[in-house]
């Protein structure tokens, strides 16, 4: 079996294939082209983020028998016609779970009680205890939109700090434990003081967070968004921070990440949320730690090994 590594990936990879004594091709380089021209002659695909898996690669991809994913999100996966032709897929949602959750308390924890401002402050030469009084997580109700691994692991911590914690998924039921109160979207919108982010990217989830989906929330909130940057539309978080419904925001992921390409409307948007005191960006690294770099490999090497065990 040829396997086509088409995305830089970390070292462990390379030891755990051989391991299985399969044959691989590492091209962290190749383009788009550049795949379409040679995944043919291969029958497993490893990839990140960095291509789109569509109908183009898939119909030359005539003898691909499996696609791994390092990383948790498919949306940039064609998943109806991988279905359509037979190819298994895998996925390493759970390998950065911890490394989403610890960013996403991370992110409060410093909106909350004011660190990347108070940081710049004293940096400046300016020493402002009153200014930057913080606000405490402990006895807030934390409504979580999606309990996969990432839903799951932060909701998790956020009861360690004393939060109310409720959660909300299309797709399950019965989660409810310990941690967390499985509830209705309405009851997230109802009650909850901090709004964190956790589904994929679909056309359902497209543009979700609106001007609408904002207003309709009975208080101000804290929004957190570790998901996907499309889900949230930015012109409605700054309508909702302007007005008072939204009172803070942490944002690792934006709806146009290409910073060199954003529209006018886009531009002006992300100047007033780089501007403002009350919202915490980071570049999509939720889940990028050095840990979540070698695990999320274990788990994609666990799941082809199974695979691989009745379908070699």
């Amino acid at each position: 079996m040829k396997i086509l590594i088409a995305d830089t990936m970390h070292n462990s990879l390379f030891e755990m294939l051989e391991r299985y004594n399969l044959d691989y091709s590492y091209h962290p380089e190749f383009t788009r082209a550049d795949i379409i021209r040679s995944i043919s002659g291969y029958e497993g695909l490893i990839i990140r983020s960095k291509t789109s898996i569509d109908a183009e690669i898939l119909s030359a991809a005539t003898k691909l028998r499996f696609i791994a994913r390092a990383g948790a999100g498919l949306d940039l996966i064609d998943l109806g016609i991988v279905e359509e032709k037979g190819i298994s897929l895998f996925h390493a949602g759970e390998g950065n779970r911890d490394a989403v959750a610890e960013h996403t308390m991370g992110m409060l924890l410093g909106l909350f009680n004011n660190i990347v401002k108070a940081d710049r402050e004293v940096r400046s030469g300016t020493w402002d205890r009153e200014g930057n009084r913080g606000v405490e997580l402990m006895n807030k109700t934390v409504g979580i939109v999606g309990f996969g691994n990432n839903g799951c692991a932060t909701a998790r911590r956020m009861s360690g700090f004393g939060c109310r914690v409720l959660a909300h998924d299309k797709y399950k039921t019965d989660f409810g434990d310990q941690w967390v109160q499985e509830v209705s979207m309405e009851h997230i919108i109802a009650q909850a003081d901090i709004l964190s982010l956790h589904i994929p990217l679909t056309d359902q989830t497209r543009n979700l967070v609106d001007h609408n989906f904002i207003e309709n929330f009975a208080r101000p909130f804290y929004l957190v968004n570790v998901s996907r940057g499309e889900i949230v539309k930015l012109d409605a978080v700054v309508e909702g921070l302007k007005s008072g419904k939204i009172l803070g925001a942490c944002l690792d992921v934006l709806e146009n990440e290409k910073l060199k390409t954003l529209t006018v409307a886009q531009q002006n948007a992300f100047d007033y949320l780089a501007a403002s005191d009350r919202v915490v960006l980071t570049p999509h690294i939720a889940g990028w730690t050095h840990e979540s770099y070698r695990r999320i490999n274990e788990v994609l090497m666990r799941q082809l090994g199974d695979w691989l065990a009745t379908n070699a």
